[in-house]
């Protein structure tokens, strides 16, 4: 009878033996012989008429070795089952040597396996100690008219005027480096940039007034734009690793000139902004805006509260691994082999992955979280129905469409995936304490992200 034995050999990392004797795969092997001389086509035999013994002969080898490793197989998988056995991946052979399998000298045969058990842990701890904020982005009027100006520009009529005659005036400009007196620097380089006219500081707006194409003005950067947009300009002038770039001289030639009318804010352009919305005043429509920008808002606060809820169960949930079985597993397992090189470089960000799976899938098993295809059919309608614009009335092609959708298997397993990871953060937002702070757009967008980068 095949025995089946299993030692410990490191963290969470176990040898299993497997030992096989003839009577375990003998008969096996011979009902392999019998099939096959049935099956084979051999000249000068008729089909099925084909002896045994030649059969063992010319394939006997094969088929025996075949039949070994089919037994051991099934013992090992047995096993694995029946004592329930929670591994990662496949089991690694340990065999270095290949076995000496001759079919006249049938014997007992040993096969060794490594194999990773998944680790026992609990979230439930560290959930209830962890405490996470949620930043809530004060839509500002300052925001709103911000947006309310971008559009208007956007959806705006531009002419070409003879002179700058305003603040909306958009020049294009050829920056080149001069000395005080506007004595242009030996090697200097053209640089083109397009600016509004309402860019550069107060000064500098006064002797734009009335200049036309081709005129050229000699300006320092720190007069003529004001501090919070020095930045962006060295930035795009390229001097951005100069610490003095500021006191700097440049001489301005307008390019080109043009003035870009704002909208009125009337129906036609509520209208095209939000279609189908029905709105009619420019109050209604700042406040549908500032309902547009709060949605956002809200969106990045949910994703940033997440982000750090994802950081801190894969960094702090205590799970141990078989780090060194794994990064066996990682060279010898998958459809290429790597190196050991290789798989050392790959396995902090493995290990980051693996983490993330054990983790949400034991959350999502105990705490029951599922999506059911209802839910997943109306997450795709709400989807499509955004990304095309559509409104509730236009849904009779939607259903086919979907329905075609819905036949896609990648399609439905990754919104699958999407749902329940959201469900899951959903259900783990309540589990820690979350306090809320009231924030500017700015300080948002500064915040840092939770990276942890220390080691387990």
């Amino acid at each position: 009878m095949a025995t089946v034995t299993r030692e410990n050999i490191g963290l969470l990392n176990d040898k299993i033996t497997v030992k096989v004797s003839q009577e375990d795969y003998l008969p096996n092997f011979e009902k392999a012989v019998k099939h096959f001389s049935k099956t084979a086509n051999i000249p000068g035999f008729r089909k099925g008429q084909v002896p045994a013994g030649m059969i063992k002969k010319m394939s006997g080898q094969a088929l025996f070795a075949d039949e070994v490793l089919k037994t051991v197989e099934k013992e090992l998988m047995g096993y694995i089952q029946t004592e329930k056995l929670e591994i990662f991946a496949q089991p690694l052979s340990l065999e270095n040597e290949p076995k000496n399998f001759d079919y006249n000298t049938p014997a007992e045969f040993d096969f060794a396996f490594e194999v990773g058990l998944k680790p026992a842990f609990d979230v439930d701890p560290l959930l209830a100690k962890t405490s996470l904020t949620r930043y809530n982005v004060k839509v500002t009027d300052e925001i709103v008219d911000q947006e309310l100006d971008r559009l208007q520009l956007k959806g705006g009529k531009s002419s070409e005027p003879e002179t700058v005659t305003s603040e909306n005036n958009v020049l294009n400009l050829e920056f080149i480096e001069t000395d005080s007196k506007g004595n242009i620097a030996e090697g200097a380089e053209k640089k083109e940039n397009s600016l509004l006219v309402k860019t550069f500081s107060a000064a500098a707006q006064e002797k734009l007034m009335g200049k036309k194409v081709g005129d050229t003005i000699v300006f320092q950067l720190s007069k003529a734009f004001d501090k919070d947009r020095i930045e962006y300009i060295t930035k795009d002038l390229g001097l951005a690793n100069d610490k003095d770039a500021a006191k700097k001289y440049f001489q301005l030639t307008i390019t080109k000139l043009t003035l870009i009318e704002k909208r009125e804010l009337n129906e036609e352009f509520f209208n095209e902004v939000y279609p189908g919305q029905n709105i009619a005043t420019a109050e209604a429509f700042r406040e549908k805006l500032r309902e547009e920008i709060g949605k956002y808002w809200k969106q990045e606060a949910t994703n940033h509260l997440h982000n750090d809820l994802f950081e801190t169960l894969v960094h702090e949930t205590p799970i141990e691994l078989p780090k060194e079985f794994l990064k066996r597993w990682l060279q010898k397992g998958g459809e290429n082999p790597k190196t050991e090189a290789e798989a050392e470089q790959e396995y902090p960000n493995f290990d980051h992955q693996l983490r993330w799976t054990l983790i949400s899938d034991k959350l999502i098993r105990d705490n029951k979280i599922d999506v059911s295809f209802d839910e997943l059919k109306d997450n795709a309608r709400t989807k499509l129905m955004s990304y095309y614009g559509l409104g509730g009335d236009q849904a009779e092609w939607m259903d086919s469409y979907l329905e075609r959708l819905l036949q896609d298997e990648k399609y439905v397993d990754q919104t699958y995936r999407e749902l329940i990871t959201q469900k899951l953060f959903d259900w783990a937002e309540t589990k820690v304490k979350v306090k809320e702070e009231e924030i500017t757009a700015e300080e948002f967008v500064k915040l840092p992200h939770k990276h942890h980068h220390h080691e387990h």
